[in-house]
């Protein structure tokens, strides 16, 4: 008998963040999340994200046991401003039993329905940066930090309970010794003296923060044509430089800026923290922190976070700009492997800017929906 049960407190939603903790225990390529970082993202008073979306928070359990979890999530800006009548649900993690996931998604899909929503769409988070997807191939490769690991069984639940796939999505990965420098050096001198840019370049996070905001509004501009987008807000800035920003080695954020000192391109690189991540196991003190800023400084391998372009400049090779800033700062940092997250495979614009590195595709994940109507 499965019982499905809506959680509350915050003593619930550490079950329900530990959960993978448990399901995950003997595999050696899902990386744990920080615990507190997920508390602060479930926090309804704390995350701006709650003032434009909502979300209900469900545990199931078999013979008292947790087997499972689910987020459904409305994302209120995605319904009302881009009439997308979308239930979405994610940080859905279950045992092998089709009636633990039916039962789960069943609480998303009625929620769906009393809000008049046409359809689900999952695993997603509430904003294009949150994770995505179910992972569909590459079981055998560490997961990095910003996306979701799962078993090869998740995608038979899904086809199980009538879900078709929506949106595929690939993660590729290059050694760096594949980057020549001759496909974007002249390239990029050409460039800045045409379009009269520069690069900027950083070495504390509090010469990034002044340009913050712009970055963010850069995203929005430069994301906006792609499927399912969401728009960051204004109060959602700030709460997403104080998450992301200190993360991220600065001298790994790279911006063009025109003759006008206006933001028209910028890129963040983030180390791979998995290895860090799993010697934390979830926890910052006493030790994870230690181990997360080893890896901040000393990482040999780094993920492609963002990059974005101003629909002004695009298709004029800003990107040689920036790749030519980056490969000055990993040849000199020493970096072996560069690895790129979760891309819709729709996007050929984005697929094109990195076809000299000659990048593999070494896992693929997909979205599934459901029609609610």
């Amino acid at each position: 008998m499965i019982r499905v049960e809506e959680i509350y407190s915050k003593k619930d939603l550490k079950k329900f963040i530990k959960f993978p903790f448990k399901l995950y225990k003997d595999s050696a390529n899902w990386v744990p999340p920080i615990i507190k970082q997920e508390l602060e993202t479930f926090n309804k008073d704390n995350n701006p994200i709650f003032k434009d979306a909502e979300a209900r928070f469900f545990l199931a359990y078999k013979d008292n046991e947790i087997v499972g979890r689910v987020a459904a999530i409305i994302n209120w800006l995605e319904v009302k401003d881009q009439n997308q009548k979308k239930m979405r649900f994610g940080w859905f993690d279950f045992i092998d039993d089709l009636n633990v996931s039916k039962a789960l998604l069943e609480k998303v899909e009625h929620i769906g329905k009393e809000h008049n929503l046409e359809y689900t769409e999952g695993p997603v988070g509430f904003s294009n940066l949150d994770k995505v997807g179910v992972m569909t191939e590459g079981f055998d490769s560490i997961a990095p930090m910003i996306t979701w690991y799962n078993y090869p069984y998740y995608v038979n639940h899904y086809e199980s309970h009538g879900y078709v796939v929506e949106k595929h999505y690939s993660e590729s990965k290059f050694p760096f010794k594949n980057v020549k420098p001759e496909f974007f050096k002249k390239a990029q001198e050409l460039i800045k003296r045409r379009y009269q840019l520069k690069a900027l370049k950083f070495t504390k996070t509090s010469e990034v923060m002044p340009y913050a905001d712009k970055m963010f509004d850069l995203f929005n501009e430069s994301y906006a044509s792609l499927s399912s987008f969401v728009a960051i807000t204004d109060i959602q800035k700030e709460y997403f430089k104080k998450k992301f920003i200190s993360f991220v080695n600065p001298e790994y954020i790279k911006f063009v800026v025109d003759k006008d000192d206006e933001l028209v391109g910028f890129a963040i690189v983030m180390p791979a923290f998995a290895q860090a991540l799993k010697k934390a196991n979830g926890k910052l003190f006493p030790f994870g922190i230690g181990h997360i800023l080893k890896a901040r400084k000393h990482s040999k391998d780094v993920i492609f976070y963002l990059i974005g372009i101003h629909p002004s400049y695009q298709n004029k090779g800003v990107h040689a700009v920036i790749f030519n800033e980056y490969y000055e700062t990993f040849t000199e940092k020493g970096i072996q492997t560069c690895f790129r997250t979760p891309e819709l495979e729709d996007n050929e614009a984005i697929h094109k800017i990195w076809k000299h590195f000659s990048p593999t595709v070494y896992k693929r994940r997909k979205t599934f929906r459901k029609s609610l109507v």
